[in-house]
């Protein structure tokens, strides 16, 4: 069988880790051959090996290979994610999902184009989660959960049943939210917050129990 080769857009620390997930599913199954990274140049020189696949280029290489592979973002700011995953957009190529082969998910769950879900999560069932989102170590989340385009859970999240996460979201670590509240568009959840009641979009909330402190302009974001 081919492999699909992958690309992976940044090559930070995240983008090591996302290596790591495509690594252990293809231990379970051989199916993807992850090419090496997209960065810009100020970010990184063309060559440079990180976890021995190398800086492929920027996006000009995308678009002459976007015919040959498959891309998914690994830059964990859901703002600079989305504007990174519109550049890839316009060019044209294909996005992929991976989920960590150690995560724990029901069959009742629909996940959208280029989200990464890594090891130690546990997702139960009547979840739907949209496109390039990122549920990073040992989350869990309940039934019913609504989670929109472009959110971030960061390590150690834990999400009650019926709760909504609006597109681009930010929830910082170790946070807990509450069954049936809401997280506005384009909001952050301080790290080890618990959310007892609904955030606003364009909000900076903090705290136990977790409250507004800033609205954040569309300059801040």
């Amino acid at each position: 069988m081919k492999l699909q080769q992958i690309v992976i857009i940044g090559a930070g620390g995240f983008a090591r880790e996302v290596l790591d997930i495509f690594d252990a599913a293809n231990i379970i199954q051989p199916t993807f051959d992850v090419i090496g990274y997209i960065v810009d140049a100020q970010y990184g020189k063309v060559g440079t090996k990180i976890n021995d696949k190398p800086i492929l280029g920027g996006f000009n290489w995308l678009m002459e290979h976007k015919d040959e592979v498959q891309v998914i973002c690994a830059v964990g700011a859901p703002e600079l994610r989305r504007r990174l995953i519109e550049r890839v957009q316009e060019i044209g190529v294909k996005f992929c999902s991976i989920v960590h082969p150690n995560a724990a998910l029901t069959r009742w769950i629909t996940i959208g184009a280029g989200t990464i879900i890594t090891a130690g999560c546990i997702l139960t069932n009547q979840i739907r989660i949209g496109n390039h989102v990122h549920i990073n170590l040992a989350c869990t989340i309940g039934h019913d959960v609504v989670i929109n385009d472009f959110v971030t859970l960061a390590p150690g999240v834990h999400v009650s049943g019926n709760v909504i996460l609006r597109e681009g979201c930010y929830i910082g670590n170790g946070s807990n939210i509450n069954e049936k509240k809401s997280i506005g568009e384009w909001s952050i959840v301080g790290a080890g917050s618990t959310v007892i009641t609904d955030i606003p979009k364009n909000t900076t909330a903090v705290g136990v129990p977790c409250k507004a402190i800033k609205h954040r302009t569309v300059d801040e974001r």
